[in-house]
């Protein structure tokens, strides 16, 4: 699963574009966290004047260039949709295998729905992934800064979500589509936010970005993590599946994500130590994304983290993705270049660097 290289360390291999890349990683256990290496940051300045919104962003900067994952309180989504969007992910995935195939991603041409257990393999270096997820992309229908989401729809240009075969096919769980649309719309609302936050942060104007996010990339997922018990009876699979997820990066540009208390979320640390980021009630966790750190000219850290749940009952997560509009072409922002820090990176469209990273995904999936 890693390289041995020297005494008290590993070496694990991610594959980019333009290649794999190689993180030394050390062999002791996982530790807690510094305050420094994963702050707690009080989100409520976002909705005050500017001068507490640049405060706000000076320490997600500093939380972005250590080591890109922060955690964020008073966020402003409510605990009750956060605990009916539980509710729907625990009834969605307690379905028979056959009731969840209904809505199997192998239906849509956009790879949203259910994926089960084994699927994916996020890194090829290791297992594959012990994890069953539910997704939507997304849909202009949802967005309600959207006023005319035809004249978007009828673009055949774009990729968006709204498969039909996801609803039909889940319409005999009680407000399983508006409670899943309802906390989608939510965590895009405060994505949307957080990005004007990070516009600051860079030393931009706070609508710097804002043309660049009005029908963005927006992945919503629900995540099982089956405890170590229920593969036991499944011998062949228990020894391809080990990771809940694999050494990784995230694609996009930022990811908010919500998970339950059992823990098992690591994070490489800038000392190359995996840091136990445990869950803290009435937090969410936002993570620099590898398109940010592009955008950024490598001022932000988008940070190697993985899942291993090793408990023997289940865990929950439910991320959100955020990345630009397919058509943005973005570069390198101007606050980040200089004389002695030149761009590294080559203008792309959002929409291209997400397919194209899909598609270097899509090679390691094993179950096809």
């Amino acid at each position: 699963m890693v390289t041995e290289t020297t005494t008290g360390y590993t070496q694990i291999e991610l594959l980019t574009l333009s290649g794999p890349e190689y993180r030394r990683v050390s062999t002791n256990p996982p530790r807690p966290p510094t305050e420094d290496e994963i702050p707690i940051i009080d989100l409520t300045p976002i909705d005050g004047d500017l001068e507490s919104r640049k405060e706000l962003a000076m320490k997600i900067r500093k939380a972005a260039q250590n080591t890109g994952f922060f955690y964020i309180k008073n966020h402003g989504i409510s605990d009750n949709l956060i605990e009916r969007a539980l509710s729907q992910a625990k009834a969605f995935f307690a379905q028979s295998d056959a009731e969840k195939d209904k809505v199997s991603f192998r239906k849509s041409q956009i790879a949203e729905g259910y994926h089960q257990v084994g699927s994916t393999q996020i890194n090829h270096k290791e297992s594959r992934d012990n994890k069953e997820t539910f997704s939507i992309r997304y849909n202009p229908e949802y967005d309600p800064t959207v006023a005319n989401p035809d004249h978007l729809l009828a673009n055949k240009a774009y990729s968006y979500g709204g498969d039909g075969f996801l609803w039909d096919g889940t319409s005999h769980l009680p407000k399983f589509r508006e409670t899943t649309i309802e906390f989608w719309e939510r965590r895009l609302t405060l994505a949307r936010k957080m990005v004007s936050i990070f516009a600051l942060a860079l030393n931009l104007p706070e609508d710097y970005f804002n043309e660049m996010i009005t029908h963005p990339g927006a992945d919503g997922l629900y995540i099982h993590y089956p405890g170590t018990g229920d593969t036991e009876t499944n011998v062949e699979l228990t020894k391809q599946v080990d990771a809940g997820i694999g050494s990784h990066t995230d694609i996009q540009c930022l990811t908010l994500l919500w998970q339950d208390m059992s823990g098992g979320l690591q994070v490489l640390s800038a000392s190359d130590e995996w840091l136990d980021a445990q869950p803290i009630p009435g937090t969410l966790v936002v993570n620099i994304g590898d398109f940010l750190q592009r955008l950024s000219n490598n001022t932000f850290k988008s940070t190697v983290h993985r899942v291993h749940n090793r408990q023997t009952t289940s865990r929950y997560s439910m991320p959100f993705f955020l990345g630009f509009n397919p058509d943005a072409i973005c570069e390198v922002v101007p606050s980040c270049i200089d004389e002695e820090h030149p761009a590294l990176y080559d203008p792309i469209s959002c929409g291209e660097w997400h397919r194209s990273r899909l598609a270097l995904a899509q090679r390691q999936i094993i179950v096809k």
